[in-house]
């Protein structure tokens, strides 16, 4: 009996960069571009990703280390609640790229939350949001990932959320102390909410099909975070979640167009030409729109509230050189 899952993924409306920091929070929105699981019982573990052009078990695959290092961790969780662990194969397909561009909807998240929805489908175990999150995040932070957990939870919940960063340090030290079953059962200080948002209007996913800045950069652009920033960043993302919630519609924007102000201020490399252009398309419109993510390339977002002006924008990316990857309609039309 194949089991067949999906995973989404993600991008931030506001939070980036501040959220790294614990208790700080972001917003971000689930995007319904998938990858697919399909797994079933075998004689022995293989492994296939169509990122890749090769078939593994469970012996150390540079590769598919991320993917082995999940399965490790569901064999304790599953040997935990006395379950009795079988091979399978496993086959994850859907790059969330084109032409060998990612889109930038953090496909490692992805990933790990595939396959930790793939081996609980195939032993019919019913895992809730919060359980999934903490698994995945497990996951990554006994991998030494330094990320906020931010896609995570977004990926796992499938929804516009408010998250608000743990102390992951804490959470890491224990990995290698107490059983995966204690560090689960714990609060870890972590809060989730589900947003659903009032006043209608549309979402957009630009994509510039520019790559998002490296690693270094990233670092430099971390080491510049100040706590002015991220206090008037904090205050901002929950401004825009209370305005979302209330249907606010000019706080939305003033909260947006803040948030992408700051992140500028941080590090002019956020900010490359495409998303200028990306963010300039919306002047002149009943339309917000900022960049998202790491910056200085992969996607941005906006939201418009004219049917006219949404249309505008549009071509306006499109003569600018940007995709439209999504569009959703928010809200409850009165």
């Amino acid at each position: 009996m194949t089991k067949t899952v999906r995973t989404c993924g993600k991008l931030y409306l506001a939070g980036e960069y501040s959220v790294l920091t614990e208790g700080q929070g972001a917003i971000l929105k689930n995007i319904p571009i998938y990858m697919t699981g399909k797994i079933h019982f075998s004689e022995r573990y293989q492994l296939f990703s169509d990122m890749f052009d090769h078939t593994v078990d469970l012996t150390p695959d540079d590769e598919y280390s991320l993917i082995q290092d999940t399965v490790a961790v569901m064999n304790e969780f599953l040997q935990s609640r006395s379950i009795s662990l079988r091979p399978f194969f496993l086959t994850i397909t859907g790059k969330m790229e084109q032409d060998g561009k990612k889109f930038g909807l953090g496909s490692s998240g992805s990933v790990v939350v595939l396959t930790i929805r793939a081996i609980t489908a195939l032993y019919g175990l019913a895992l809730s949001a919060e359980e999934t999150f903490k698994l995945a995040a497990y996951v990554l932070l006994k991998r030494g990932d330094n990320g906020s957990m931010g896609d995570v939870a977004c990926i796992a919940y499938e929804d516009l959320i408010y998250y608000q960063s743990f102390d992951r340090k804490r959470i890491a030290e224990q990995i290698n102390e107490s059983p995966l079953e204690s560090i689960l059962a714990q609060d870890w200080g972590t809060v989730i909410r589900r947003i659903q948002p009032h006043h209608p209007f549309d979402f957009f996913v630009g994509w510039t099909k520019e790559p998002a800045i490296s690693r270094d950069l990233i670092n430099q652009v971390k080491s510049a975070i100040s706590s002015s920033f991220l206090t008037q960043t904090q205050e901002e993302v929950l401004r825009l979640e209370k305005a979302l919630l209330a249907g606010e519609k000019e706080i939305m924007k003033e909260s947006l167009e803040k948030v992408s102000h700051l992140l500028a201020e941080l590090s002019p490399a956020i900010y490359n030409e495409k998303l200028r252009a990306l963010k300039r398309a919306s002047q002149g419109l009943d339309c917000v729109a900022k960049s998202s993510g790491a910056g200085g390339g992969d996607c941005g977002i906006a939201l418009s509230f004219s049917e006219t002006d949404s249309q505008i924008l549009v071509e306006r990316w499109q003569g600018a050189g940007i995709d439209l990857l999504y569009k959703e309609r928010w809200g409850m039309d009165e």
